[in-house]
């Protein structure tokens, strides 16, 4: 399995990946529920949770496309005002609330210290269970532990959990609002 860093260019294409690898995780479909509405949407949520990774060197793309990973190095950060409006814009009234409450869990939870943060990382549902997820992992996790980092995540898929606690990641908590699905907050502690 190869990894490679991705580049500009590279973008849509991961972008395509991780909207295809999140067409079935619980809170990315519990936000939009509407198929139509997620295809339509969910590129520029992804681009502004973790595009910025693309310019700076690391996102990391599994030979083929068929998986990615968008990390943010220390003192990066995601697009929130974009990701704000993006799901005010789109997701259904009932449930604006607890999206709100939500992000604000998040907030709480993010470390103050600084932190490799991973707000993505998917594989192509054709592709999964064949260990692209692990290799993603392994590679970037390389440049944290040469910062000597913590790395920090939040778990939006329960299947995908032991993926993280096998590279080292602990569960801190529990993020639900209202009729959420539950997102687990994870650290791994500086190697």
């Amino acid at each position: 399995m190869i990894i490679k860093t991705a580049t500009a260019m590279d973008e849509a294409r991961a972008i395509s990946v991780l909207t295809l690898a999140f067409s079935v995780d619980p809170m990315a479909r519990w936000s939009l529920p509407d198929s139509e509405k997620y295809l339509a949407t969910f590129s520029p949520i992804a681009k502004a949770f973790g595009g910025s990774a693309f310019g700076k060197g690391t996102a990391y793309i599994a030979s083929g496309f068929t998986g990615v990973a968008l990390w943010l190095q220390p003192g990066a950060r995601s697009d929130e005002e974009t990701l704000t409006r993006l799901f005010n814009e789109n997701t259904d009234g009932s449930i604006k609330e607890d999206m709100q409450g939500i992000f604000e869990q998040m907030e709480k939870f993010h470390p103050t210290e600084p932190h490799w943060y991973l707000p993505m990382i998917g594989v192509d549902p054709v592709h999964q269970g064949a260990g692209i997820g692990a290799a993603l992992m392994t590679e970037a996790l390389r440049a944290v532990d040469r910062d000597g980092s913590i790395a920090y995540l939040e778990s939006s898929n329960p299947r995908n959990i032991s993926l993280y606690l096998r590279h080292g990641f602990e569960v801190i908590g529990e993020i639900q609002s209202g009729s959420s699905p539950v997102l687990r907050p994870m650290l791994r502690r500086a190697r």
